[in-house]
């Protein structure tokens, strides 16, 4: 299954792969290891982590799993996050979707029938002039995990839902270090 990132400062493009299912884990790991490749410098530069996000289910702002894994790595790399959602139907407008829409093209009749092929595929296409960064993940994901109504309560007093739009914007914040 593949997850994307696309950064739209620089065109860079990221596609890893995970070779079970894509879930709230698998998307955040994947987010997770993109910031630890970053450079030191950008790190300590970056005051605010903004993220436009799409509303699959395993990535959606009412997804349990998914939010408690985010607000445990905003807590991991005491950073605020942002994540906004388009509306749905509303595709056009986040630009990973745009970008698999030009990557897919490619693909069109072609067997993706394993792993290496559709890396192969991936690692051939451009975005903004650009090859992607391919990577293919083992490891296991497991599907149907979920919070209990104590534990969403709890996640629910950690995020900042924007009262206008609270099921497009939700600001992350870090937990006060002491």
């Amino acid at each position: 299954m593949p997850c994307g990132i696309v950064d739209e400062a620089s065109g860079a493009l990221h596609i890893p792969c995970g070779s079970s299912y894509k879930t709230s884990d698998f998307i955040v790991d994947t987010l997770e290891a993109k910031w630890e490749a970053m450079a030191e410098q950008e790190k300590a530069e970056t005051k605010l982590i903004q993220m436009k996000m799409d509303n699959g289910p395993e990535s959606s702002g009412r997804r349990t799993p998914f939010l408690s894994r985010m607000v445990q790595l905003a807590d991991r790399i005491n950073k605020p996050m942002q994540l906004l959602y388009s509306p749905p139907y509303h595709s056009k407008d986040n630009p990973m979707e745009r970008c698999w829409g030009l990557l897919e093209l490619p693909w069109n009749g072609t067997k993706l029938i394993d792993a290496e092929t559709m890396l192969g595929w991936a690692k051939q296409m451009t975005w903004k002039g650009i090859h992607p960064i391919v990577a293919l993940s083992h490891k296991m994901y497991q599907k149907g995990i979920s919070l209990g109504k104590a534990a969403m309560q709890a996640l629910e007093a950690r995020l900042k839902r924007d009262p206008n739009l609270p099921k497009y914007d939700i600001l992350i914040n870090p937990a006060p270090t002491s």
